[in-house]
């Protein structure tokens, strides 16, 4: 026993099926309304037959389903065919049940073969058939609000913060039937009238509530904070369907479609803690603590010119709390400046950086090897009193620095060349290159 898809040609009706001279049935269902979530199907009898059971499906009846419908024909309390196709079916009790899953997918398949096929009747009239229709649309408008505050977890990599504070929330959130079957056999049953959603959703909306917790615990590990909940309700229906598959997709073949997020409000002592947490890391930045100084400093020069005891005294103590401070404005600018700019401290004046290995020394010889520190190649001794100078007169006996090039003298062995103005590369009686540490 199965369904066949009527294919109808122009002109044909709908009612043509492939026993002509047998009584037959029109099944059908009006539009389900959104607070019905299944509906025993409707008979509609032809060619006279107003004597047949209501709970008997003859051979060739027709049954139509509409979009946003699931069809399910019961025999004797048990799932015997399913369709989630729009369209016009004829029951033939010859062929082998059938599934048509339309958009619902492959998992109402594996519940059917869970459950098992059919009995086969042998071409005998069952005692009784029952045509179900389930609302498969998105049924909207669940209201939910957290009775009492939920734990959140707070993450703000950037100051480090991880705590966790107390929020309430409120919304909406919708919800479709996505496997009828489950649907059928664990919640609503051989139904005679409307199933409506008042009968399931209080405990809907106590289960989503109970997965807010977890739910909340998944966002907040993606680093969403409980402020921007509103941007990201895909996010929170994912979560949430992580946590209630195992009662509601798996268990009634529900499943929820979007959560909506109309108002997330976190205590009051909750919020300043944050703030206050906030404003303090911000101050970790010395051009932000420079600039809260200031601003602190001019604010505290207004209080103390309209002290009551004179502006003096007022003047005294600014100036108290001032030293007792350790820091000022524009020494947090600096740092800020520094730290921009990659500076490294200053160089000690008379510092210079050896040759043989790169330290930066301060005195005559290195340091680390020993070696000796390089002449300025500006600098002059004066012939009248021997005082090293680097400008054009000699700043002990004011004696004018002499005309010509250096003259230059081996530093080790001190020897002489000829012209001392014209020294060779290398000393010739100790090896030694002549540099700038030549000069004399």
């Amino acid at each position: 026993m199965g369904l066949i898809r009527n294919v109808l040609s122009s002109g044909a009706s709908s009612l043509t099926s492939v026993v002509a001279d047998q009584y037959k049935e029109y099944f059908y269902c009006d539009a389900l309304p959104t607070n019905v979530l299944a509906v025993k199907g409707k008979k509609k009898n032809t060619k006279g037959n107003n004597k047949g059971d209501d709970n008997i499906i003859s051979n060739g009846s027709v049954i139509a389903v509409a979009d946003g419908q699931c069809m399910l024909i019961v025999d004797n309390g048990k799932v015997a065919e399913v369709c989630a196709e729009p369209g016009e079916f004829t029951y033939d009790a010859s062929t082998e049940p059938s599934l048509f899953c339309g958009d619902l997918g492959d998992n109402i398949k594996k519940i059917f073969a869970q459950i098992g096929k059919r009995f086969t009747f042998g071409g005998e009239i069952p005692k009784n058939q029952r045509v179900y229709y389930f609302n498969t649309k998105e049924i909207i408008g669940n209201k939910y609000g957290t009775p009492s505050p939920v734990p959140f977890r707070v993450v703000d990599a950037n100051i480090g913060l991880d705590m966790d504070i107390s929020v309430r929330c409120f919304g909406e959130y919708s919800y479709r039937l996505v496997n009828p079957i489950l649907f059928y056999t664990n919640i609503c049953g051989n139904v005679n009238s409307d199933y409506t959603r008042d009968k399931i959703d209080s405990q809907l909306k106590t289960e989503v509530l109970s997965a807010l917790q977890p739910a909340f615990a998944k966002i907040s590990d993606m680093g969403i904070r409980y402020s921007s909940l509103p941007a990201h309700t895909m996010e929170m229906a994912d979560a949430l369907n992580d946590v209630l598959s195992s009662k509601w997709r798996d268990l009634r073949g529900i499943e929820i479609v979007s959560f909506g997020v109309s108002s997330v409000k976190a205590s009051e002592e909750d919020e300043a803690m944050i703030k206050e947490l906030q404003r303090n890391a911000a101050l970790r930045d010395p051009a932000m603590a420079a600039a809260h100084l200031a601003g602190a400093q001019a604010t505290a020069m207004q209080n103390a010119a309209s002290n009551s005891a004179g502006a003096a005294t007022g003047f005294i103590g600014m100036g108290m709390a001032s030293a007792a401070g350790g820091v000022d404005a524009a020494s947090l600018y600096q740092m800020s400046a520094n730290q921009k700019a990659g500076a490294k401290p200053a160089a000690a004046a008379d510092s210079w950086k050896c040759a043989a290995c790169g330290t930066l020394a301060t005195g005559k010889f290195c340091p680390e090897c020993g070696a000796k520190k390089p002449a300025d190649p500006n600098s002059w001794t004066c012939p009248t009193c021997g005082a090293s100078n680097k400008g054009k007169f000699c700043s002990e006996c004011g004696a004018k620095k002499p005309a010509g090039a250096p003259v230059y003298k081996c530093d080790k062995c001190g020897w002489e060349p000829e012209d001392p103005t014209k020294p060779p590369k290398f000393c010739p009686e100790c090896g030694d290159p002549f540099d700038t540490g030549d000069i004399v």
